[in-house]
């Protein structure tokens, strides 16, 4: 095929390509290579551009007559990025003696999304599997206890059949969330349709948590602007379950005797939305957030203290069911820790 066709080919493809003569001396780069690295390359050692030693050790390989190499690399910028590195000789004919007029040509192909996705798949499972496994343990104690020393022992059973009904429920609530979390990353790429009213659900949030809040002496204190109608595109369910987390856990988390805030405003500009957006804000008065944890609070299995998390009923997949409903809503999540006290989450959803 002829060099005014092939060139402008390896330009259009998404991965980085080097083509190299028999001195490791670059004749060539795409757009892509000179984008992601420099726009000078043409006339350097390969070295300057890639210094792996693995690749380097490849590159010889193919000099002396292998026909090409496989291999993944990682390279050190602000981030680590891995490559895949594939490596050919160009031209079946071409000898490794005329070192002027031999060619290989070097593909990079940044893989790092991919491997980030396997090491969080890795991470999902082991913690879904911990999750899982500690009340099952717990379980399977009790029931050997109950058949052996405490078979006759009401006192005894009645406390391990207690325990024993808390650490399935504790399952349940996981398996809940789960279910949940898949449901809403499978649909997060598909925009709502429908009309809802943010006042009535908000409403119903209260209703629902009030013997929740009653039970841990918590006020819900809601605030609404005055003539507003924050009617949204949004799924009714997914935004009840979005009010339901963040409420339920500011009445847990805030502490007993204090109030929750709820505010209903609209605002002009809103971060990350085009245009003007509605903002719920739910404010607690309990011990706050500390600042290096924010960044994480929505990622799956992150808690800030485990054991009060479970003490209180969480699963540890909450923020991140909200995350990813409020991002299907095409919405903004904002964690703040108050400068007197408690912290605040604000949903934003597009009007």
């Amino acid at each position: 095929m002829p060099q005014k066709i092939i060139l402008p080919v390896l330009d259009g493809l998404s991965a980085a390509i080097f083509i190299i003569d028999g001195n490791r001396k670059i004749t060539f780069v795409n757009k892509t290579a000179r984008r992601n690295f420099d726009p000078d390359l043409v006339g350097l050692d390969f070295v300057q551009v890639i210094r792996n030693p693995d690749c380097l050790k490849a590159i010889e390989k193919i000099i002396k007559g292998r026909k090409s190499s496989q291999l993944e690399i990682g390279i050190q910028g602000t981030i680590l990025t891995t490559y895949r590195v594939n490596i050919s000789r160009l031209g079946a004919k071409s000898k490794p003696q005329d070192l002027e007029n031999w060619r290989a040509i070097i593909s990079l192909e940044d893989i790092s999304p991919i491997r980030e996705a396997l090491t969080m798949r890795t991470d999902f499972v082991a913690n879904v599997s911990h999750e899982l496994r500690s009340p099952l343990t717990a379980i399977s104690g009790f029931i050997e206890t109950l058949k052996g020393t405490a078979k006759n022992d009401h006192e005894a059973r009645e406390k391990f059949l207690g325990i024993m009904e808390e650490q399935s429920q504790r399952m349940v609530r996981l398996i809940d969330d789960l279910l949940s979390l898949s449901k809403v990353q499978a649909s997060e790429h598909l925009l709502p349709k429908n009309s809802v009213d943010l006042v009535a659900i908000i409403k119903q949030t209260i209703a629902t948590l009030s013997p929740l809040a009653a039970a841990e002496d918590v006020k819900i204190n809601l605030e609404i602007a005055d003539n507003i109608e924050a009617m949204v595109k949004g799924e009714r369910d997914q935004l009840l379950q979005v009010f339901l987390n963040l409420m339920e856990n500011a009445i847990k988390y805030g502490g007993d005797g204090n109030q929750v805030d709820v505010v209903l405003s609209a605002k002009a500009k809103a971060p990350g939305i085009a245009g003007p957006a509605f903002v719920v804000e739910i404010i607690d008065q309990g011990i706050g957030i500390p600042r290096e944890h924010l960044p994480r609070l929505t990622e799956r299995f992150y808690r800030v203290d485990t054991g009060r998390s479970r003490q209180k009923g969480g699963t540890g997949l909450g923020l991140a069911i909200v995350k990813h409903i409020v991002a299907r809503h095409r919405g903004r999540l904002q964690i703040k820790n108050n400068d007197d006290r408690g912290a605040s989450f604000s949903v934003f959803l597009p009007q």
